[in-house]
């Protein structure tokens, strides 16, 4: 793991991207998820036909449900996705393409928090503003 940038703050709000690898060992502090990561997760208990994987799904949902307390879109996550999301577009990228991603970083600013995630590329433009940690 490797921090994009190095003053790593308290907190770390982990990325779908982690939760979905269940790798968050090696990440220092207070862990957190953002309401929006759980708003993908739920999305994707849905998707699957197959019953199985549905199953799967769910039982994974319901562990990251217990494990974490999500932190809420409020008026301060919006202020943040709002700089973010114009950051975005002055990177010559789409903001509304990555509006999950950037509800997840707009929630690690908004709580001072750093972002651990297993797509650097989707934040890396965002680093200047933003604690972001690599996960691997």
């Amino acid at each position: 793991m490797g921090a994009l940038n190095p003053a790593t703050p308290q907190r770390t709000v982990l990325d779908t991207s982690v939760l979905i690898g269940g790798a968050s060992d090696g990440i220092e502090g207070e862990l957190a998820i953002s309401a929006a990561s759980l708003a993908e997760l739920h999305f994707g208990v849905h998707v699957p036909t197959d019953p199985e994987i549905r199953a799967k799904r769910i039982a994974r949902v319901a562990t990251i449900e217990r494990e974490f307390e999500a932190l809420a879109f409020d008026s301060a996550v919006a202020t943040s996705y709002g700089m973010l999301a114009a950051l975005t577009l002055r990177a010559g990228r789409q903001p509304r393409r990555r509006a999950f991603d950037l509800l997840i970083a707009a929630t690690a600013h908004a709580h001072h928090a750093a972002l651990a995630t297993r797509d650097l590329s989707d934040f890396e433009h965002l680093g200047e503003h933003l604690t972001i940690i690599e996960v691997r």
